[in-house]
């Protein structure tokens, strides 16, 4: 899936989720711009974890004065695809 973030340095997340036992699984987190160091941890981080324990722990980060957050834009990624 392909998101485009909203209010942040990076501009696209893209990942795929994957099946296991019934449970969805975050994989293959890739995003474009931002802190390429900080996103690469996140990505490393998320993968393997279910969806909804992701959304659950980045919803509602901030950056900043920002009233988001590039870890806040996966959740609403992840959000949306669980629509």
């Amino acid at each position: 899936m392909v998101y485009k973030t909203q209010g942040t340095c990076s501009s696209q997340i893209d990942f795929e989720i994957d099946e296991k036992d019934g449970v969805k699984i975050v994989k293959n987190v890739r995003f474009t711009g931002g802190c390429n160091g900080n996103l690469q941890g996140i990505s490393h981080l998320v993968e393997g974890m279910p969806v909804k324990e992701v959304i659950n722990r980045l919803r509602g980060i901030r950056c900043g004065f920002k009233s988001t957050s590039c870890p806040d834009q996966l959740a609403k990624a992840l959000t949306q695809y669980e629509a």
